[in-house]
């Protein structure tokens, strides 16, 4: 472990300041030779040597420039490559990876009633839609293009099947092609026996071999929910497994050692590029290695020392893991389970195993330990008295002990784990997920249980493509749907937002502190738990801020009131329209709620929707389920969200609310909305706070905007936020004459399939020298008022020393 947190701290020193590779070599030399040498400081120099090789990695590794395709995102070109990754077919669409060049790949989507069947190593000529990968520029957001880049995809692109042509020519390696027919192979099996079953189909390949393109977000939202989704993710679980069983079998086929922990470590790494190659597998199929390495040599494999081993490998060879979420929850899971569960099975469940063994035996109590010898001599006085009141032969009874003590034991071991690693990862659960699960404890020890034996079960069902043991495999992932359910009934809607530094680092010193001192360390962590839960969020700034969300091509704004009073007009959201299969991202979860999360926001006091299209209210379910909103505004006669306290709101009278005047200024008391939900449905409000008046438009277009000007309800506005994306139908000549802002809001997506904003638009307001916010160009904008002073703030300009503040 010493070594490995001198190279960590390497990489975190080299990650805030750069370093040339050649600026290390004589560090690293000298700290080495006086590492080498018996003086004082010889643990200080061997530390300081191990972060000098962390700074050296990490400059040498340093990401190079992306590579860039000789075309603008959205146009349409000819790509040529090889298929390097087995595509994920889904209904009428295909999707693969082409390599065009070395680490240099695209993700291509085709479409169509037939699309062709293509497999790793064949080479592809596609006419597609390329698009280079954005992330959503909020504080908080994932970062999209990262993942992507560093599995080298750098663009993304669309077409139809019918545009996708084989060449003769192959590409890729023997040994590629084979474990990719493998892999086929395994899913095709898969397919035929759950092809009446999507669910079992989808979730048996998301288990055994990673493949969750199938795999619908409503079947996996309640495993998140309780703390239960890593079980179906394939981790060093599933491998010890597999490889577990094979040495059972081996042993039972009286194959001598040295020819069985070869055979399990190659199936391990087998395994591990069937199931895709990701980076948390293959450290999986590393560290079991080694362990079996140890095993060969007759050595007990310290756990800690294994998982020091693997992780200080792969961050010499690539030190970005560091920074990876997967890379983190593993090794810390590893290494909870060593530092306090092992210790307290050791003491416990362990003794009682040791003593329960040949429990008939007396002549086997003097070679144990004196625990373990006096648990003995309970064990076999309770099997010697339910012998006599059972009147069954003696020797049966010591098996009914031995056996109801085994399983005692693994209950109770399965406890100890599952509680020692849910209290290390206490952190990162809220800073990754923002949830904490109550039910997790108990559902991960029947759900993990379930999912640990539905692993060989069906890859028997695989092998055998047998019905009755696929039959077997599909009712354990049943059964543990059926468990997740249950406890996801109960399990609170507790979402945790990210809670201040000084006590994120508080409790993670705790934890640490428990390397040392496990008892006490338990006892802090729980209580600085449950202040990283119930830490109380600021309020009050006597401003009123209006910040724009980018939510790509739709609305989500946040307004908070002078008294600290939270609204959020609109959720965002992507449409669904002429057929288009719903995207799997929601932009409520995974987009505006992160953001939120990150400003350490609990609550939203109101939920506000403009109108009812669903780039405008399809994330609002999310939101309202994670901030829990005391009401809904919204100018429809019935609420388009249910469940919330709703307030319909028509053009009226103002008043006040969290310090400032709101008032109403669309739709019209006499209107009446259609059938289906319209762009003049939106609810139209203004917002005043000391001088300064917000003008919040929805998607209004040109109708509303003529009854405002003719009715002489529009006011002059400092900040607008422009209608319906900047499109032709809204924001006319006359509209923007009478608004006059200063500040202008436009919420677009970047290269959207729509063309907005409009040009003329655009140039409108600038011809009135009004100051155009882009959350394509931009990223988030925010604009505050004081009540005399407007100053406004853009995610494009944050850096390490914060916002950019621009006054007006």
């Amino acid at each position: 472990m010493f070594p490995l947190g001198g190279v960590v701290c390497g990489i975190l020193v080299e990650r805030w300041v750069p370093f040339a590779p050649a600026d290390l070599i004589v560090p690293f030399a000298a700290f080495s030779a006086l590492g080498l040498m018996r003086t004082r400081l010889r643990l200080v120099c061997i530390f300081l040597a191990c972060v000098s090789a962390g700074v050296w990695t990490s400059a040498v590794h340093r990401p190079a420039p992306p590579p860039r395709l000789n075309a603008a995102s959205g146009e349409t070109i000819l790509l040529t490559g090889c298929v390097v990754e087995p595509p994920a077919i889904l209904d009428d669409r295909e999707q693969f990876t082409l390599e065009l060049a070395r680490e240099a790949r695209v993700r291509i989507t085709v479409n169509g009633d037939d699309p062709p069947r293509l497999r790793y190593g064949q080479q592809v000529e596609a006419a597609a839609r390329v698009r280079y990968p954005r992330n959503f520029r909020n504080p908080g957001a994932f970062d999209y293009e990262g993942y992507l880049a560093r599995r080298h995809v750098y663009w993304t692109a669309s077409g139809r099947a019918s545009d996708v042509k084989l060449l003769p020519a192959g590409c890729g390696s023997t040994v590629g092609r084979w474990i990719a027919g493998v892999r086929t192979g395994i899913v095709d099996r898969i397919n035929a026996l759950y092809a009446a079953d999507p669910y079992k189909n989808a979730m048996m390949q998301a288990l055994l071999i990673g493949e969750s393109a199938r795999v619908e977000r409503v079947w996996t939202e309640h495993f998140r929910r309780t703390g239960t989704y890593h079980a179906l993710v394939i981790s060093g679980l599933h491998i010890s497994v597999l490889a577990g069983a094979i040495l059972f079998l081996t042993r039972l086929c009286w194959v001598p050692a040295g020819l069985a922990l070869p055979f399990a470590a190659a199936l391990a790494w087998l395994y591990a590029f069937a199931a895709g190659a990701d980076t948390p597998v293959l450290r999986s199929a590393a560290g079991f290695t080694l362990f079996l390495v140890a095993r060969f040599f007759h050595r007990r494999g310290r756990v800690l020392n294994l998982v020091a081993a693997v992780a200080l490998a792969f961050l010499l060879c690539d030190p970005e893991q560091l920074f990876e979420a997967s890379f983190q929850l593993s090794f810390i899971s590893v290494a909870a389970i060593a530092v306090f569960a092992l210790p307290l099975m050791e003491g416990t469940s362990a003794v009682l195993v040791r003593a329960s063994r040949n429990l008939g035996d007396s002549l086997r109590d003097v070679h144990l330990d004196r625990a373990a010898a006096a648990a003995r001599v309970e064990l076999r006085l309770i099997g010697e008295t339910a012998a006599l009141l059972a009147c069954i032969p003696g020797r049966w009874a010591m098996r009914l002990v031995t056996g109801l003590v085994r399983a005692a034991a693994f209950v109770w071991d399965s406890a100890a784990v599952s509680l020692a690693v849910q209290l290390a990862l206490v952190l990162p659960m809220i800073f990754y997920f923002h949830r904490l699960s109550l039910s997790g404890l108990t559902a991960n020890l029947i759900v993990v249980t379930l999912l640990t034996a539905a692993v060989p079960v069906g890859f028997l069902a695989v092998l055998t493509g047998s019905p009755l043991v696929a039959t077997v495999a599909g009712l354990m992932l049943t059964c543990s749907q059926r468990v997740v359910d249950w406890h996801a009934g109960w399990e609170p809607q507790f979402r945790i937002p990210d809670p201040p530094l000084w006590l994120a680092g508080a409790l993670a010193l705790a934890l640490l502190l428990g390397l040392r001192w496990p008892r006490s360390a338990a006892a802090t962590a729980a209580m600085l738990t449950l202040a990283a839960c119930f830490y109380p969020e600021s309020r009050s700034t006597g401003k009123l801020e209006l910040t724009a969300i980018d939510v790509g091509q739709g609305d989500s704004l946040l307004v908070t009131l002078p008294s600290g009073e939270r609204l959020l007009v609109d959720g965002g959201g992507i449409p669904s329209w002429g057929g288009r299969r719903k995207a799997k991202i929601d932009i409520g979860e995974d987009v505006v709620s992160p953001y939120l999360w990150s400003r350490g926001i609990r609550t939203i006091d109101v939920i506000v929707v403009s109108h009812a299209h669903d780039d405008h209210m399809q994330g609002l379910r999310a939101i309202a389920e994670n901030f829990r909103p005391r009401e809904l505004w919204g100018s429809y006669a019935e609420p388009p969200v249910s469940g919330i306290a709703y307030r319909q709101l028509r053009a009226g009278a103002p008043f006040r609310a969290g310090g400032a005047t709101i008032q109403a200024l669309a739709p019209s008391p006499e209107y009446q909305p259609g059938d289906k939900p319209a762009n003049n449905d939106s609810l139209v409000l203004l917002i005043t706070h000391g001088r300064h008046r917000f003008l919040l438009t929805g998607d209004m277009e040109k109708q509303t905007e003529w009854e405002l000007i003719d009715s002489r309800r529009l006011p002059r506005a400092d900040v607008l936020k422009i209608a319906h994306h900047g499109s032709r139908t809204s924001s006319t000549d006359d509209f923007v004459e009478k608004a006059g802002p200063t500040l202008a809001i436009l919420s677009v997506g970047e290269g959207n399939l729509y063309r907005l904003p409009n040009r003329e638009v655009v140039e409108r307001f600038r011809k009135r020298h009004t100051a155009v916010l882009r959350t394509d160009e931009l990223g988030l904008a925010t604009v505050i008022s004081d009540g005399r002073r407007l100053s406004f703030q853009v995610e494009q300009w944050a850096g390490a020393r914060g916002y950019r503040y621009t006054p007006f």
